[in-house]
């Protein structure tokens, strides 16, 4: 991936990395796109806090569950967190993000929310809506609220209203998007279970100038491997009733990320995947699946991993969260799926047959169909 995902001006795409239960890959040099210090809760009941962004390293510290956290630096699923005296880095798999900038006052809100005094209730009216750090739209988003999400009301600021989601997330929307919601209200994805007539946007990634990643024993240009696979999935998505937008059809295009992104918004798609093939400098191997929300993404990223895990020849390392622009600056339900590491030899040899890119297909295909049914 180009700022695309992770800076591949470099000789290799940065080692991308999954954290399970049961261990991780090991870990790059530091993510370009750190995280601006937010607040974030552990999860696990006892969570490992280690000196590197890696599982091998030493033990430097452990934290219980509920300690909250502030959030220095994101290296591709593994996060540096400081509480208390403790500092280190962690499995953010077991973080949840609460999104409160500790240097933005007007964003202060306790953890505690029960501490919080409400001012009522209120639902989300637009069809996406942008949850700001602060009153403004100069504040950065913290999250993307969908159509009919249940709001506190914890504050009011002109025409602005600091709200808090049922996953505790806290921050400000604009007061005219948000009230009670009548019954003639549109929703603008399709009602039905499954695929059939929802909007699906297939991104592939990389392309023209830009051949993203390139195997490390027979050559294969990552951008080409992207465009087959999504050729592949589109075939599968429209025989499944879905109705489907490529970013790019040719080999010599290479759309923006904001083109991107803006394709994803104009087609208002209920489902953006994008399509990538890694590298690394380790002897790493198998798959990986990026969210950037919780609420908005990982749920998608949660089914087609799943999905990945059980049809493919190749290990999944699971889901992480990913800070890339085509994730974190899309108001869709959006993943990015790595599908091998060229820098493998024998990823690289499964991954650019056609039988491998048509189980990846598949996959992902049956993963948004288990989305879609809830």
């Amino acid at each position: 991936m180009n700022e695309v995902f992770v800076m591949k001006l470099q000789p290799f795409k940065k080692a991308i990395v999954s954290i399970l239960i049961i261990g991780s890959i090991g870990m790059p040099p530091m993510n370009a796109e750190a995280a601006a210090s937010p607040n974030a809760i552990v999860m696990a009941a006892s969570l490992n806090v280690r000196s590197k962004p890696e599982m091998q390293s030493p033990i430097v510290g452990s934290l219980k569950q509920n300690t909250v956290v502030v959030i220095s630096q994101e290296s591709y699923g593994w996060i540096k967190i400081k509480a208390g005296n403790t500092s280190g880095w962690v499995a953010g798999q077991y973080l949840k993000m609460l999104n409160v900038n500790n240097s933005d006052k007007s964003t202060k809100t306790s953890v505690k929310n029960n501490e919080v005094t409400m001012k009522g209730s209120t639902t989300v009216l637009a069809d996406s809506l942008h949850m700001r750090q602060g009153p403004g739209t100069q504040h950065a988003v913290v999250s993307v609220l969908t159509s009919g999400a249940s709001l506190a009301v914890l504050d009011r600021q002109q025409d602005w209203m600091q709200v808090r989601t049922k996953d505790g997330v806290s921050g400000w929307v604009l007061s005219k998007y948000v009230g009670e919601k009548s019954n003639d209200t549109v929703i603008a994805s399709s009602s039905s279970k499954g695929l059939k007539g929802k909007m699906i946007v297939v991104d592939p990634g990389h392309g023209g100038s830009d051949i993203g990643t390139q195997g490390k024993k027979y050559g294969s240009h990552e951008k080409s491997l992207n465009l087959s696979t999504a050729q592949y999935l589109v075939d599968k998505l429209r025989q499944a009733g879905a109705q489907v937008t490529m970013t790019r059809t040719g080999q010599e295009e290479n759309p923006s990320l904001a083109d991107r992104v803006a394709m994803s918004q104009k087609k208002q798609a209920d489902a953006f995947v994008s399509i990538h093939y890694n590298s690394s400098p380790k002897a790493n191997s198998g798959t990986l699946t990026f969210f950037y929300s919780n609420t908005k993404d990982m749920p998608l990223a949660r089914k087609i991993e799943a999905q990945l895990n059980r049809s493919l020849d190749l290990k999944s390392n699971g889901i992480s969260f990913g800070n890339y622009h085509v994730l974190r600056e899309n108001a869709r339900p959006s993943v990015l799926v790595e599908l091998g590491f060229l820098s493998n030899a024998k990823d690289e040899m499964l991954v650019k047959s056609s039988s491998y890119q048509k189980k990846a297909a598949d996959a992902i295909v049956n993963g948004l169909q288990d989305y879609f049914r809830g």
